[in-house]
């Protein structure tokens, strides 16, 4: 039976009335899944959209789970009929007059129309009734949500409305006293609502009380230009004129200003920043507009296309003033201002003595016009600031290749490089459509050499169109070059490399040596704290936010552990590649890199200090250099941190090799095993480790040498490379033996044990994991006895000994629960569920794998969560759930293709063969098998 509802209440604290009861929802999470519905009424509300209202930080695993609990007991409360299930998601049923949100905006319309009908009477019941709905904001009683955020503030700025359109009603009546007191109320929330001081002002006109209206004009004069710096508008100033009996006067200027330079008719794009612009400068009040960016983005372009579009509205012209802010002498205010003056018509006798007077004037001359002022190219905030309005409807547009936070009021809009659409379009606008529908892969190709900088597109546009008969392949093979690049980009008086140094040769000496130093790193996304390292310093700060400040370097994003990360834009880094040339000695450069790698090795070690799973291997971070200040700070998630630097280490772990920095170049690779290992980032691995065994046998270091052989060991094992593992592993295990050191022999063994006992050999496999687990006891690593534990009990599955298999998994079991090793707990617990399976216990197998698979989620290591979940599959199989099994080993076999493993691959094709045999599909199971078979074959014997 559907349930009698009065009323879903939104507009105050949430709550649903039934017959004159609130009813008992839930707690918070289940009373904002129904707030979301209640605000989406008879549409379907995504599952995703409501996981992102009830956890809008990070959504748990269970969270499709935990939404249908809370469904259920919203049906169970007495919404049975009410909340509907859809693929889509989740609807509620409700009529519009339940809803006292819907309930609100329909009065309010029945109410604007009997105002507009002229039965004022009617309207003010109406909106009282209206305004009646209302018990405090939106939702007040629930946390805050953006998903309400649009629906929220729609219908607050409609109770807005309503209140204030019930004041006309009043006004209308004849009832001018009470909408006095009604809009003093208002304004008190609202001071900055112009419009509310005009109703103020006629309430009060009509009431007789001409005193007051008046010093309430004032008084909005007053807020205005202290809250927004504006004066008043249109409307406002109408109604004092009309206070003081006449009407202001708004004659144009008969003899318009046009000082703008040619608008270029090859303008392209930017249409977002130039409606943006549009808006805001056309506005009725004082209007001031920073556009900064890099050097060469097209800023100037920018600012004179928008204001040449803004002519009609500007009848007393445009003003337009190079400041010349990165030239070796900027021109200063005091310069400046008898130049603005004397273009207003302010000849040089009228003309006071001192700056302040001078700026006074303008101040004056710029309120009684509507103009817009371009002042291109300033250097700092003090430069401008004497040219800028007071009051009045003149704007000024600023572009400066620094942000000027400092100008209080003035609209900061950063000018980027072209979008790859946008940039093509330039570039056939300069060089024709037809060459560059010709080349099009070499047109894309010469734009990624330009980085997409307007500057730069031009540039080779003006070059390919003074040499067509050049195909663009040339153009573009001389942009692949980085020596050469710059030279390249120079035609005429158009060169990057000038426009750059204009602005890289105003940095203090500090600033420049850093700028200088980031080319050293390549093209990578790096941390403050670089900076620092590149100087030798503690700390950098302030170097840095220079270099931020004058768009020299970029910020581009926070990583995954929530620092902030920086870039230089492509030909930004090929210039401070040239300049570290000219200026930096060699030495210096490889004293700043090495710092830079001593950073990351530092935090390196201690994020994998922090990472929750016991490293089985070796690495060495020792390092006398350069320390990271508070590096804990820096690595609070460590394998976030890891995910955020692992491209950049990579491409450290190459530099360092190039830079003959070879004991950096081991260290750091193998400082990143333990994550490459936990998340199975197989190339990154493989790649970084065959530069660091030639670094470290270039150095001459046979531990080094040792440690990285164990680790291409290990991914040649994950890659079924068996003899390159078996080499690997062996060369490793000789080298820790010449070196004494123990520990790293025994690790070889474990690792040789593995590969022998995938082979077949299982005696090899036995003697080995035997040698292992008695040198981890010799030296006392109870970790690697535990995962030597593992391994024999491995290698006595592989030989059916099951009773001993199972004893070694139990015993590594107790051990690594001694120890506080829930990942080797975890393996052991996997290991011991195959045994139960073999036994034909599925149920307890089952049980055991969803265990191990809860601690592998909960380390964090989705590796062996895979792992697991074919494990699991292979069960689910055995024991005739099909559809969880099929699910699992679907996930399993692509898990494996990405990651290279084709044995694994082999067992999980064969098991879906199975699979769909069962189910009688056998032209799919055929496939399975084939693809199973192949795989087997490619395997080494």
């Amino acid at each position: 039976m559907r349930l009698t509802v009065n009323s879903f209440r939104v507009l105050g604290p949430f709550d649903v009335v039934v017959d004159g009861t609130a009813l008992a929802i839930g707690g918070p999470k289940p009373r904002s899944m129904l707030a979301t519905l209640v605000l989406h009424p008879n549409v379907p509300v995504s599952v995703d959209v409501l996981a992102e209202v009830l956890w809008p930080q990070s959504q748990p695993r269970s969270a499709s789970a935990n939404i249908r609990t809370y469904v259920h007991s919203l049906r169970r409360g007495g919404l049975a009929d009410r909340i509907e299930s859809r693929p889509a998601g989740y609807v509620l049923h409700a009529e519009p007059h339940e809803i006292d949100a819907t309930r609100f905006e329909l009065v309010a319309q029945r109410a604007r129309a009997a105002l507009n009908d002229g039965d004022p009477a009617t309207a003010l019941a109406l909106y009282d009734e209206a305004g009646g709905l209302w018990r405090g904001t939106v939702l007040e009683d629930l946390p805050p949500c953006h998903v309400w955020a649009a629906s929220a503030a729609r219908l607050s700025e409609m109770r807005s409305l309503v209140r204030e359109h019930r004041i006309d009603a009043l006004i209308q009546l004849g009832r001018s006293g009470e909408a006095v007191i009604e809009l003093r109320g208002l304004l008190a929330e609202q001071p900055i609502r112009e419009a509310l001081w005009e109703k103020l002002v006629d309430a009060l006109a009509a009431a007789g009380r001409t005193g007051e209206a008046l010093q309430a004009c004032f008084d909005a004069e007053n807020v205005l230009l202290e809250e927004l710096g504006t004066s008043p508008g249109e409307g406002l100033r109408k109604a004092r004129a009309r206070l003081l009996g006449a009407e202001p006067a708004e004659e144009p200027d008969p003899f318009p200003v046009r000082q703008l330079p040619l608008d270029l008719p090859d303008f392209t794009g930017r249409r977002g920043t130039v409606d943006e612009l549009t808006t805001l400068l056309r506005g009725n009040g004082r209007a001031v507009a920073v556009l900064s960016g890099p050097p060469g983005v097209g800023k100037t372009s920018l600012a004179v296309r928008v204001v040449h579009q803004l002519s009609p509205v500007f009848p007393d012209g445009q003003l337009y003033l190079d400041l010349r802010g990165t030239s070796a002498r900027p021109r200063q205010a005091g310069e400046l201002l008898p130049e603005v003056l004397r273009s207003l018509g302010i000849p040089d006798a009228s003309m006071p003595p001192t700056l302040a007077e001078r700026s006074a004037l303008l101040r004056s001359q710029l309120a009684r016009r509507r103009l817009c002022l371009v002042l291109d190219d300033a250097a700092n905030a003090a430069q401008v600031r004497p040219l800028l309005p007071g009051a009045g409807r003149s704007a000024v547009l600023i572009t400066s290749r620094v942000r000027l936070p400092e100008l209080v009021g003035a609209a900061s809009i950063s000018v980027d490089v072209l979008p790859e659409t946008e940039a093509t379009a330039l570039l056939t606008e300069l060089v024709g459509e037809r060459r560059v529908r010709a080349e099009p892969d070499t047109a894309a190709e010469i734009l990624r050499g330009c980085g997409y900088l307007p500057l730069a597109v031009r540039v080779v546009g003006a070059k390919l169109a003074q040499r067509p008969a050049w195909r663009l392949r040339v153009l573009a093979d001389r942009l692949r070059d980085e020596r050469r690049r710059l030279r390249e980009l120079e035609v005429g008086d158009l060169a990057v490399r000038a426009s750059v140094a204009l602005s890289y040769d105003r940095l203090d000496p500090d600033a420049a040596r850093a700028f200088r130093g980031l080319g050293l790193l390549g093209a990578t996304r790096f941390p403050a704290w670089v900076v620092a390292a590149l100087l030798g310093r503690e700390y950098a700060d302030d170097v840095l936010d220079q270099l931020v400040d004058v768009h020299l370097v970029e910020l581009t994003s926070s990583d995954e552990n929530g620092q902030a990360r920086y870039r230089l834009h492509d030909l930004l880094r090929v210039f401070a590649t040239d300049r570290g040339h000219a200026e930096d000695t060699g030495a210096d450069r490889r004293s700043a890199l090495r710092r830079v790698i001593e950073g990351y090795l530092d935090l390196a070690g201690t994020a994998a200090e922090r990472i929750p799973i016991h490293f089985f291997g070796t690495h060495d971070v020792r390092t006398d250099g350069w320390r990271v200040r508070q590096p804990e700070s820096l690595v609070a998630d460590p394998t976030a941190w890891f995910e955020a630097e692992r491209i950049t280490a990579t491409t450290l772990v190459e530099l360092a090799a190039r830079w003959e920095l070879d004991d950096l170049a081991w260290r750091l690779a193998t400082a990143f095993i333990p994550f490459f290992d936990l998340r199975g980032h197989q190339d990154d691995w493989e790649r970084t480790h065959v530069i660091a065994l030639a670094a470290a046998r270039r150095r001459g270091c046979p531990r080094g040498q040792a440690i990285v052989q164990r680790n291409l060991g290990q991914v040649q094992l994950y890659r079924d490379a068996y003899p390159e593992a078996l080499a690997a592993f062996e060369e490793s295990r000789m080298l820790f033996e010449r070196e004494g050191d123990r520990r790293g022999v025994a690790i070889g063994h474990s690792g040789l044990g593995t590969v022998h006992r995938i082979l077949g050999d299982n005696d090899s496999a036995l003697e080995h994991c035997e040698r292992a687990l008695r040198l981890f006891g010799e030296v006392g690593d109870r970790h690697g006895q535990a995962v030597a534990t593992i391994a024999l009990g491995s290698v006595r599955l592989s030989s059916g000994d099951l009773a001993e298999a199972e004893r070694c998994f139990a015993e590594a079991r107790s051990l690594s629960v001694a120890i506080g090793d829930r990942h080797r707990e975890a393996h052991a617990l996997m290991r011991m569920a195959l045994v139960r399976q073999a036994h034909g216990e599925l149920s307890t197998a089952r049980d055991l794998i969803t265990t191990s698979i809860a601690i592998f989620d909960d380390l964090g290591d989705h590796h062996c969560v895979g792992y697991a979940n074919q494990r699991l599959g292979e069960v689910c199989l055995d024991s005739g759930d099909l559809a969880h099994a099929r699910l699992l080993l679907v996930n399993s076999v692509r898990m494996h293709r990405r990651n290279g493993d084709r044995r694994s691959e082999a067992e999980v094709s064969e098991l879906l063969g199975r699979l769909h045999q069962t189910l009688g599909e056998n032209e799919r199971s055929h496939g399975y098998f084939t693809r199973a078979r192949a795989l087997r074959a490619e395997l080494p014997a």
